[in-house]
């Protein structure tokens, strides 16, 4: 009979021992998953970021090619002012 309770004690042991574990397991299972959701936040405002940026990115680049192309307008015009100044010049020298 003490054999059976010995037994019997060994596996209320072992049972309690089990639980505990679940329990601590189950805790920290639920420590994950908030940790998980954070990231997934933090992941959400990052490409956020990153859809703002390349926004951006491409606004700049646009407006650099306006830029660019309005520049190039500007400096042919110049330099046709200053071909017709080179040839008034040469036409005064040629009288």
């Amino acid at each position: 009979m003490a054999d059976l309770e010995t037994l019997v004690s060994g596996i209320d042991y072992k049972v309690h021992q089990l639980i505990e574990r679940l329990q601590i397991l189950q805790q920290e299972n639920e420590q994950k998953k908030n940790e998980i959701r954070e990231l997934n936040k933090i992941n959400e405002n990052q490409t956020q970021v990153i859809e703002t940026l390349n926004q951006k990115i491409n606004h700049l680049k646009t407006t650099r090619n306006v830029e660019f192309n309005e520049g190039t307008v500007e400096a042919k015009a110049t330099i046709n002012e200053l071909l017709r100044e080179i040839d008034s010049c040469i036409g005064l020298l040629n009288r």
